[in-house]
């Protein structure tokens, strides 16, 4: 696995591909990984209207195994793993004893004793340590099996038609959050209805060598359609404006699942202990002091993640994202604020919150989360 504090970024099995495009390549977690080909904006309107394509090889995976996996990460984890029917996944996370949030995941079952967990890049070898450390005598075992997949995702609201006609499979009986063993332009791949869009969308798990010819197929197939590839800065853009957290902003060591508005995901009625079971039961008991929101700038000025959050002039809260959004056209951004002062805010028309941008209080006003949701249908 490689190590996120390495001086040389490791290269995924697609970054010549990525280099014969003209992308500009950045150090990402320990990857050199593909910021933008051109416009980001173009790459982002794209994703929303038509279809991207997203090398996400620098993603951790792990692969649990043996009669005990399904305990084992029942324990490890907040959410209920054993729950879980084979071929389908859920989204998760895995905390400290105190709560707080080590990464978020997504955990495929791909068989009654086998689960494949994906972690963040930046977190993959922190989570391969947890998991190996919680599954300890529990008959599990876990394995790294970073190096022996490459990531593709298209997503958007052609991306179905332009996979149909590479694949044998029906996609129309994919469901979202449903993995299938499949072959995809004549290669074999795990097909996954997820994605960090906010669009519909599939994410392949193919061998290393196959990547590139994947990669190829999918562009060929997607070119009529106005596929495009897409970087890192377009993947960021489109999560933000669908309210998807990102560990080292909305989530991390400090934050619990309950903090971010995710306590949907932590299972405190599953049987047996889990690790942090207590602490997040304090926790939701607890009134929140912090709330994640919402915000849309009034003014052309773009929040940044850091910037102060005020109210009455005074700091209440602190930007996690922010980011111009293509499709609302405004400058958006997700925040922590003091639970007293997001309930004041909610729904005010005045200009009395505000974002400090470099010494300048400029309005802004609070919405629900998400920012955009794809219409139905697409």
């Amino acid at each position: 696995m490689p190590d996120p504090q390495s001086p040389t970024p490791r290269r995924t099995p697609l970054a010549a591909v990525h280099e014969g495009l003209g992308a500009t390549m950045t150090d990402f977690a320990g990857w050199l990984m593909p910021l933008r080909y051109g416009s980001e904006t173009a790459e982002h309107n794209a994703v929303r209207r038509a279809a991207g394509l997203f090398d996400l090889s620098h993603m951790g995976e792990l692969l649990i195994t043996g009669d005990g996996a399904a305990a084992a990460l029942d324990y490890a984890l907040v959410g209920e793993a054993s729950a879980i029917q084979p071929g389908r996944a859920r989204y998760t996370m895995i905390c400290a004893p105190d709560g707080g949030v080590i990464d978020d995941l997504i955990v495929y079952r791909l068989a009654d004793s086998e689960y494949l967990v994906v972690a963040n890049a930046s977190n993959a070898a922190t989570v391969a340590a947890e998991l190996t450390e919680r599954a300890d005598g529990r008959r599990a075992t876990v394995t790294d099996r970073t190096t022996d997949y490459a990531l593709i995702a298209i997503q958007g609201p052609r991306s179905a038609g332009i996979l149909a006609g590479l694949t044998d499979t029906d996609l129309d009986r994919v469901r979202y959050y449903a993995s299938y063993p499949a072959k995809v332009a004549g290669s074999d791949a795990l097909l996954a209805r997820t994605g960090y869009t906010g669009e519909d969308g599939f994410e392949l798990f193919v061998r290393p060598q196959d990547a590139e010819s994947v990669w190829q197929a999918l562009t060929d197939a997607g070119q009529a359609e106005g596929l495009v590839p897409a970087g890192l800065a377009a993947r960021d853009s489109l999560r933000l404006e669908a309210g998807m957290p990102l560990y080292g902003n909305e989530l991390g060591r400090d934050v619990t699942p309950f903090d971010a508005g995710l306590g949907r995901v932590v299972k405190l009625d599953k049987p047996g202990d889990f690790v942090g079971r207590d602490a997040l039961a304090e926790r939701a008991r607890a009134a929140p002091e912090r709330t994640l929101v919402g915000l849309v700038g009034k003014s052309r000025r773009v929040p940044r993640h850091g910037y102060s959050v005020l109210w009455d002039g005074e700091p209440c809260g602190t930007v996690t994202s922010g980011a111009p959004s293509p499709t609302l056209g405004r400058p958006i951004a997700m925040a922590y604020v003091m639970a007293g002062e997001a309930g004041s805010a909610a729904g005010a028309g005045d200009d009395r919150l505000a974002v400090d941008i470099r010494g300048t209080a400029e309005p802004a006003e609070m919405v629900p989360l998400p920012f955009y949701k794809r219409p139905a249908g697409n």
